[in-house]
């Protein structure tokens, strides 16, 4: 087993996302690897984009130079799922995951895609379009996740993506401030429209009363994302079923807080005490328990759905 790599992985997560961080430490240890590894590659990737170190200090990056980098990184995954030698750990990490888990090449490129969209300046018109977004960062990343715990069932796949979609609504709102700071807005341009704000100004203190009820708007949307995936836990290895779960109830506490900040949502980055989490990792075992015996829901039909 290679431990400089583990090592990698294990960094990159505590410095880039410490709420996942500590859900991920719940799994077996082997999930808990893969799950790094991967956590590893999508930062890599993100980072590289942005031009900035762990999700910090972004950097100003010309679109021309973006493109290339973003096909740089599109050459070396495809080298990494097809066996090529790595070098670097974010790509080595990903080889490992997706050769060791059958991880489809799409998904991979469809999670790139994501970056693309980024760098490509795309403006979202609909809540659809907002999800479509979703889907690529955060929906493909559940289901890359998904097929790391065994999981092969489109029903369970799905409800795996549901998540994904529910946690990268409740980022992009508490993060509307920050985003556009950076010039970048995933908000649906109608909702904007009908809230009288101007995309442009967004980040004007003026704005945070309307800005607040976008954000509301945005943890609601979340909510029913949030249902169908706990629906998924039956799917899951139990150990899994609790890490997922944790992590279920640590983001989705993070958008009630920003719902429930209003316009001062953005005064401080929202986020879970030590102690909530402790919490909410108790809730998460409950939940996991519980749905080894409980009769499943179907999914709601008017939910967003994948691509196929």
């Amino acid at each position: 087993m290679n431990t400089t790599l583990m090592d990698h992985a294990n960094d990159t997560i505590a410095v880039g996302s410490k709420s996942f961080a500590t859900a991920a430490k719940l799994f077996d240890p082997a999930t808990r690897r893969s799950v790094l590894m991967l956590y590893a590659w999508c930062r890599y990737c993100d980072d590289v984009i942005d031009g900035q170190e762990l999700g910090f200090n972004a950097a100003p990056v010309d679109n021309a130079l973006a493109e290339q980098r973003l096909e740089m990184l599109r050459h070396q995954t495809r080298r990494a799922w097809e066996g090529g030698e790595m070098h670097e750990p974010a790509f080595a990490a990903f080889q490992e995951v997706a050769l060791g888990h059958n991880i489809p090449l799409q998904l991979a490129y469809d999670h790139l895609d994501g970056f693309a969209m980024d760098v490509r300046e795309t403006r979202y018109e609909t809540f659809d379009d907002t999800l479509q977004y979703c889907y690529r960062v955060a929906g493909v990343v559940g289901l890359m996740m998904a097929r790391m715990m065994g999981v092969r069932d489109d029903a369970v796949l799905d409800r795996a993506c549901d998540l994904g979609l529910a946690f990268q609504l409740t980022n992009i709102a508490r993060d509307i401030v920050e985003d556009a700071r950076v010039g970048r807005c995933y908000l649906p341009s109608r909702w904007l429209a009908e809230a009288g704000i101007d995309p442009a100004a967004i980040t004007a203190h003026q704005m945070r009363q309307p800005l607040a009820g976008i954000a509301q708007r945005l943890v609601a949307e979340a909510e029913p994302y949030y249902a169908s995936a706990r629906q998924g836990l039956a799917g899951l290895p139990l150990r899994s079923a609790w890490a997922i779960a944790s992590a279920h109830g640590v983001y989705r506490e993070i958008g009630v807080k920003v719902s429930a900040a209003g316009p001062r949502a953005w005064d401080k980055r929202q986020g879970t005490s030590a102690i909530e989490k402790s919490g909410l990792l108790l809730k998460g075992a409950l939940l996991a328990i519980t749905s080894r015996f409980a009769t499943q829901a179907p999914r709601s039909p008017q939910l967003w759905q994948r691509p196929r």
